[in-house]
């Protein structure tokens, strides 16, 4: 980026972007723990394909960190999802995001050959979602930036896209549209970063990947705020699940 970079050369502009940016990524992946399985769904992808780079590199550090809270992850989610028995909470919240954001700057810092754009691209969607989520209520609203809403991406996907059993009441009817939410997220964010994997020392296609998930997110969050979802991502209502639940 032109401009950081010469400002990162300051140590302290450093330092303190730094923390910056690692509280940033610890408070956007809480934002994204809207529904079961969606901050740890979305971090086991993100934690596989930091591994997997880190080992091309061979850098044993950032490989088996990123191992150990996969690891730690595949356990929760084995345990907690679809069923929701137990909440990562706030507290299991920030601290993955911690370890994402201080994995991403390790791995950049101490492998110059991975370009700084491939942990961007990676946490592109909480990234944005916050980057968003501010202008959205700053600008567009007028109101704190801080002020809660419901117009989150997930939360628009689990009311406009995810109608199994959406005329239900059940309590299990609605967990069930609760879980399909995940599904929708890592899917779109999978695309993105399989294809970050495939040129993960190229920053000129990390750049492209990064503006095609901005586009992607603005068109459609757009769609499913103007209650124009398009019609091939809708899971409609299926008369045996409405009648089995």
């Amino acid at each position: 980026m032109p401009g950081l970079d010469t400002l990162l050369l300051w140590p302290v502009f450093a330092i303190a972007f730094t923390a910056f940016a690692v509280g940033g990524i610890a408070n956007s992946i809480n934002i994204i723990d809207g529904y079961n399985g969606l901050a740890g769904g979305y971090s086991v992808i993100v934690l596989a394909a930091l591994a997997w780079v880190a080992s091309q590199v061979g850098d044993p550090v950032v490989t088996t960190a990123s191992l150990a809270m996969l690891g730690a992850l595949l356990g929760f989610l084995v345990f907690n999802y679809p069923s929701g028995r137990i909440f990562m909470g706030d507290g299991g919240a920030y601290l993955l995001g911690f370890w994402l954001g201080e994995l991403s700057v390790l791995l950049v810092v101490r492998n110059p050959d991975v370009s700084p754009w491939f942990p961007i691209v990676l946490l592109a969607y909480p990234v944005v979602e916050t980057l968003f989520s501010i202008y959205r209520r700053k600008l567009l609203k007028g109101r704190s930036a801080g002020r809660a809403d419901a117009m989150h991406l997930h939360q628009l996907i689990y009311r406009r896209l995810a109608r199994v059993a959406v005329a239900s009441s059940n309590p299990i009817a609605k967990l069930h549209r609760n879980n399909i939410v995940v599904l929708y997220i890592c899917a779109g964010a999978a695309l993105f970063m399989i294809s970050a994997l495939l040129v993960w020392n190229s920053t000129s296609w990390l750049v492209v990947l990064g503006i095609a998930f901005w586009v992607a997110y603005l068109w459609l969050y757009f769609r499913l705020a103007r209650w124009r979802a398009p019609a091939w991502l809708i899971i409609s209502p299926k008369k045996h699940v409405i009648r089995e639940l």
